[in-house]
């Protein structure tokens, strides 16, 4: 009798303990928060979940002016100046042109626009596997960069940063 019990014990164990090691394994996440820059008053939060080779990224945002806003990654996790730019430029790994997410040549931090509603609240949403958490492809990894929310709308067109304005929010994304 103890000798079922121990064994069925025993698979349990072992169901649970290669179900967990899976999920961790083929799961990243990672929370991030927004500081006001620019005297904007601009807050919120981002989380980047990786599963299966995808990273999806949710950013919701406070305090915005109504209208469009860019929200881009940057090359330096770096927010201490009042007004983003220790965050440095477009993070732009495979040198390529700005320009719009899936459209011709982007920057792997090119991640557009997205509407703030009469509240001043808004929140953007987008799926890739053109970044990591912490991967060991460089031109992927977005661990180490800047975050950054503008005041305008990415035109999509102007070189190097889409003539945006100025940068509202900023957060690193750091572990």
């Amino acid at each position: 009798m103890k000798k079922v019990i121990f064994s069925i014990l025993l698979v349990i164990a072992l169901i649970i303990g290669c179900k967990t090691k899976g999920n961790s394994a083929d799961s990243k996440k990672l929370n991030i928060t927004f500081e006001s820059k620019s005297n904007s008053g601009v807050t919120g939060t981002a989380t980047f979940t990786e599963k299966k080779g995808k990273v999806t990224f949710v950013a919701k945002l406070t305090g915005l002016k109504p209208g469009i806003h860019a929200i881009h990654i940057h090359e330096k996790s770096d927010c201490t100046a009042a007004d983003g730019s220790s965050a440095g430029g477009h993070w732009n790994p495979t040198f390529k042109k700005h320009g719009q997410w899936g459209v011709g040549e982007y920057h792997r931090g090119d991640i557009g626009n997205f509407i703030a509603d009469e509240k001043g609240n808004g929140t953007i949403t987008l799926t890739t596997n053109e970044w990591t958490i912490g991967g060991e492809d460089e031109t992927k990894n977005i661990l180490g960069k800047g975050l950054i929310v503008h005041q305008g709308a990415d035109d999509f067109v102007s070189q190097p940063a889409g003539n945006a304005g100025a940068r509202v929010a900023c957060s690193a994304i750091i572990k």
